[in-house]
């Protein structure tokens, strides 16, 4: 079993560095009005109704294919994207998750109090220790309090982009969904106390869906950090069954000048890149980042799991905050080259078509497409 300190404390100085700078940013910001920075986009779209922060209709790149269905699917089987998870969707044991995780959640002092109180909260809610097995913090914090947040305002804003009255609870029920399903396939066959999904749900979902359904935040991450959302395109296996290139992915900027051409970038999902992007006059952006991904799934105790970790580097290309291209590098098992071309790039007859293409550690080379142009279809084509 490794025991990753040294990467557990440099992700935390990273993070630790990113909040220092964005205060700093955020007081020098009060002081006076400025110039939109390279890239900004209005928060107003004309004929529809209120601001529009996360959300921006755009149809190119990883904006382009926001919807309900999709978050459901790359964040309820984000896990599967461990080395040693199996990705076939019809291996879950869906019945089982679902009662166990549901047992641990309506009565979450039977799952806190296995362990004790003490222990839950030293591993998933205080982040006072950079050990392996009592850093589950960290994914709560930056997937479930900040992602999770994020995603329900985007939901909100999606849902009432397309006129969906009540966009409010249209967003909570997906979120509910995605996160649901999410515990669901990381629990699997496990039967018992498990309180990770209790802080999950009950301490960490709660709480980002609060912060960020409070605009002065909600502005901040998106006005300041410039937040997104920059999910793979996930595609199904015909021939065997497995679901490839799934997974949430978040990323923040924060400008260095007053112009944003020159920003800190960092880029996580069970990942975690920081690095440097730089923007053109038209908003078109390259960013590279380096730093480590989730590689295996490692048992701490009865009661908890934790993650072991390999070197991973990316680079990306957006236009406007939305991502076009991504190339990530990582020593992981399943997928050590990873290419995503979103909608947009390459035009192909109105059609809009993303391009998935990986390497796996044997060479052998897997791919999929992505329809654009077909909205309400959440999964591309796949082959090996």
């Amino acid at each position: 079993m490794t025991r990753p300190n040294r990467p557990l404390r440099g992700r935390l100085a990273a993070a630790s560095l990113l909040v220092l700078l964005a205060i700093g940013t955020a007081r020098a910001g009060a002081a006076g009005s400025a110039p939109p920075a390279y890239g900004a986009l209005p928060d107003t779209i004309a004929g529809h109704r209120g601001t529009y922060l996360y959300y921006h209709g755009l149809d190119y790149g990883s904006q382009s294919l926001v919807h309900p269905l999709r978050l459901i699917l790359n964040g309820g089987f984000g896990i599967m994207q461990i080395s040693n998870r199996d990705n076939r969707p019809a291996k879950v044991m869906y019945g089982r998750g679902m009662r166990n995780v549901a047992d641990n959640l309506i009565r979450p002092w039977w799952a806190i109090g296995e362990q004790g109180l003490w222990t839950f909260l030293r591993r998933e809610v205080i982040p006072i220790s950079v050990r392996t097995g009592n850093s589950q913090y960290w994914p709560n914090y930056m997937n479930h309090l900040l992602g999770g947040g994020m995603s329900f305002r985007m939901m909100e804003e999606y849902y009432r982009y397309h006129g969906h009255e009540h966009s409010k609870r249209w967003a909570g029920a997906t979120l509910f969904v995605y996160h649901f399903l999410n515990e669901v396939v990381e629990n699997n066959s496990r039967l018992g106390p498990n309180p990770d999904p209790v802080a999950d749900f009950w301490i960490f979902n709660t709480a980002g869906v609060w912060l960020f359904n409070k605009d002065g935040v909600a502005r901040f991450f998106s006005e300041k950090l410039h937040f997104t959302d920059w999910s793979y395109q996930p595609v199904i296996m015909p021939d065997t069954g497995e679901l490839q290139n799934m997974g949430q992915n978040y990323a923040m900027k924060l400008h260095l000048n007053e112009s944003g051409s020159r920003s800190l970038f960092y880029h996580w999902g069970t990942h975690a890149e920081l690095g440097m992007s730089f923007t053109d006059p038209e908003g078109r952006c390259l960013s590279v980042g380096f730093g480590f991904v989730a590689k295996n799934l490692l048992e701490v105790d009865d009661f908890s799991d934790t993650v072991d970790l390999a070197v991973s580097s990316g680079i990306f290309y957006d236009r406007n905050n939305s991502l076009l291209a991504s190339l990530l590098i990582s020593k992981t098992k399943d997928l050590p080259w990873r290419l995503n071309l979103y909608p947009g790039l390459i035009p192909v007859a109105g059609l809009r078509p993303g391009f998935f293409l990986g390497l796996d550690q044997d060479d052998h080379l897997v791919g999929g497409v992505t329809i654009g142009s077909l909205t309400h279809l959440p999964v591309g084509m796949g082959w090996n």
